[in-house]
């Protein structure tokens, strides 16, 4: 099965109202099942663009945020894990700096969409990365 495939038997799933991400500001964490296992993923907002990652450190299986919801350290330049000091790129997910230099953050699909209450921020889910059952 194709990529595209997979990602298309998965009904979007509304995050938050576009405003509600503020250019390296706080996030909006939500729920997730991550090869069958718990976890959460989060979605952030950098030079104007909606990001979205597991959030998860690529040196340690950790959650980033430092309190919840904050993943940007004080620059509001970078992300960072509060547990290793691991900095990365908000738009690529690339570990910059830190104990996992040149790894990567498991990048989610995220997309902006206008709706009738306004433009909103939606994650498209994959295959092996998928909202929490109701």
């Amino acid at each position: 099965m194709s990529e595209s495939a997979a990602v298309s038997q998965h009904a979007p799933v509304r995050v938050c109202a576009a405003g509600d991400l503020a250019d390296g500001g706080a996030g909006v964490r939500v729920n997730a099942t991550y090869a069958g296992g718990p976890a959460v993923v989060f979605f952030v907002r950098f030079g104007g663009e909606a990001y979205g990652y597991l959030n998860r450190c690529a040196h340690v299986p950790m959650e980033l945020d430092w309190v919840e919801g904050q993943f940007f350290e004080s620059s509001g330049l970078y992300l960072m894990c509060a547990t290793h000091g691991a900095i990365y790129q908000p738009e690529t997910g690339k570990c910059v700096g830190g104990p996992c230099r040149g790894g990567r953050l498991r990048a989610v699909r995220v997309e902006e969409r206008d709706t009738p209450e306004g433009r909103a921020v939606f994650w498209l889910p994959d295959h092996d990365l998928l909202p929490t059952p109701n």
